[in-house]
């Protein structure tokens, strides 16, 4: 690959990746009542997912495809931050693919594990046994795979990622200062995310809206990346 077409394709993926996830998490908004949801009864979040039918699973399917997504933009943007005064950055990237593998096992589980749960849940020959196992079985990977993996580990190493690398944008020759600070502020908001299991108040709004900047200041390196001279 060469450097113009090796450039154009970083760019692209870090202007239609958080494109992608903004437009699927407001779709599970609407149609699903998400983030909200997963603190309802395993029931309720089963009988709304039922009612969602092939849309809601080909939504969630858009979430697994941006994190996969996330993957090689942390390999790609690399390269274009790699100084001598940023060794770092090996670790950066390490944490950007960590980042987008763990939010994809969080999220995997909706387009594949869910369907079946909810349909053996509802169907009326099931038994009160079986539907408790599924109950528990559900919690279970809703605590572990989505709390645990997809979001604690998710906002860890995407908040580290993105301080690492917003760390070598002020001496960068393609990125500026304020995008540095931008990438930092935004990751301090996404990082305090992992206080919501201890019950801290507010971080689950402060995270949502950190989020929001986040997808905006990735959007702003690839339009950066895509119109830099040099």
């Amino acid at each position: 690959m060469n450097q113009k077409t090796h450039r154009t394709l970083t760019a692209l993926l870090l202007i239609a990746t958080p494109i992608l996830f903004m437009a699927a998490f407001t779709l599970l908004q609407i149609n699903f009542e998400y983030p909200d949801i997963l603190r309802q009864p395993a029931v309720t979040v089963m009988e709304k997912f039922s009612a969602g039918g092939a849309g809601l699973i080909a939504n969630w399917y858009a979430m697994v495809v941006s994190s996969i997504l996330f993957i090689p933009i942390a390999l790609l943007l690399h390269p274009y931050l790699t100084r001598e005064d940023t060794p770092y950055m090996v670790i950066a990237t390490a944490f950007g693919v960590i980042a987008g593998v763990v939010q994809m096992l969080g999220f995997i589980r909706w387009p594949f594990l869910v369907p079946t749960l909810a349909s053996t849940y509802l169907d009326p020959a099931s038994s009160e046994a079986t539907r408790a196992a599924i109950e528990v079985t559900f919690t279970a990977f809703n605590q572990y795979a989505g709390v645990g993996v997809g979001e604690h580990l998710g906002y860890l190493f995407t908040a580290l990622w993105s301080i690492l690398i917003s760390l070598a944008m002020p001496k960068s020759k393609i990125f500026s200062a304020w995008l540095g600070w931008m990438g930092i502020l935004s990751a301090i908001g996404i990082l305090v995310g992992i206080l919501e299991p201890a019950g801290v108040p507010f971080v689950g709004l402060i995270n949502a809206m950190a989020y929001i900047v986040w997808a905006l200041w990735v959007i702003l390196l690839g339009v950066r990346l895509l119109t830099h001279k040099g």
